[in-house]
């Protein structure tokens, strides 16, 4: 754990959290349960949701790990072997353990909120994540990484981009991160990297998708004389501002508000979606079929 970082307080119980899709069909949640309760399982959240569009279950259950007599991963092969395979090959489902700390790299460009934000949840031990490193196409937001000795990287854009993306990966995977946030990083991932960093890199878009797309939103939003603004809070995909959403908010305003009214109210929505979509992300909350998912928030 960095040092400037608290030990998230809101984890008192250990916990295995399993979260699984799969066609639809009778007698899954049975199976589900006879299977936690032959290994002993206490469960302490169960949420269902079954699509009638799309024909697919989905589930998200946590269970006291000090009730079971299992590892995680001696758990995750029973289930594979006892019931994933069972469920049938097109089941998508994770185990996680929730005393496997998980980390986050925030990737910045000079906007300051979301970075301040997320560092100071993190440093009240209120992100269930280690922040592991701020990565930033300029150099102005060191200071602040710094100041919560979180490690800092500049990585400069230059005519050469190809080599920045490069260079950016590199550094990303070396800390092998849960979550790769654009907090506010105001350059558009290459397919290649969203391909690579795809469930796990999450945007904040300051706009109410899929509303005002790409830049400028609020300037966007002001030309067209709306009464609400917002933020998006989605998964990265190769199309631009198109992946699953996560979360989002509004605020209203009105035909007094400026510009500049606009930016200054919508930096607090999107502080706020953000951080609610980051955290349902790091909890394993979210569940992505196509371009839809189901938030068990």
């Amino acid at each position: 754990m960095t040092s400037g970082q608290l030990t998230p307080t809101d984890q008192t119980e250990h916990r295995y959290v399993l979260t699984l899709g799969c066609p639809d069909r009778t007698g899954i949640v049975a199976r589900i349960s006879t299977f936690l309760t032959d290994v002993g399982g206490w469960i302490t959240e169960a949420a269902y949701h079954s699509d009638d569009d799309t024909g697919w279950f989905f589930t998200r259950q946590a269970i006291r790990a000090d009730e079971v007599s299992f590892t995680a991963d001696e758990l995750r092969a029973r289930f594979a072997e006892e019931v994933a395979s069972e469920l049938g090959p097109e089941t998508e489902w994770r185990l996680t353990d929730t005393r496997d700390t998980k980390s986050v790299v925030l990737l910045v460009s000079k906007e300051t909120h979301c970075l301040i934000d997320l560092l100071g949840r993190a440093h009240r031990g209120e992100l269930p994540a280690t922040i592991r490193a701020v990565v930033g196409n300029h150099p102005q937001l060191e200071e602040l990484a710094t100041r919560f000795e979180i490690p800092f990287h500049h990585v400069p854009f230059g005519e050469r981009k190809a080599d920045a993306f490069a260079e950016l990966a590199r550094i990303v995977d070396s800390y092998q991160p849960d979550a790769v946030v654009l907090a506010r990083f105001m350059q558009i991932l290459p397919p290649k990297l969203c391909e690579a960093w795809a469930g796990r890199a999450i945007n904040i878009h300051h706009s109410f998708l899929p509303s005002f797309i790409g830049a400028r939103p609020y300037h966007q939003a002001f030309a067209r004389g709306v009464k609400l603004v917002g933020a998006t809070c989605h998964y990265v995909t190769a199309e631009l501002d198109a992946g699953p959403i996560i979360e989002q908010d509004v605020i209203r305003v009105d035909h007094s508000d400026s510009v500049t009214d606009m930016v200054r109210q919508g930096r607090d929505i999107e502080t706020l979606v953000l951080s609610r979509g980051l955290r349902w992300h790091l909890e394993d909350r979210v569940l992505v079929h196509g371009r839809k998912t189901v938030i068990f928030n």
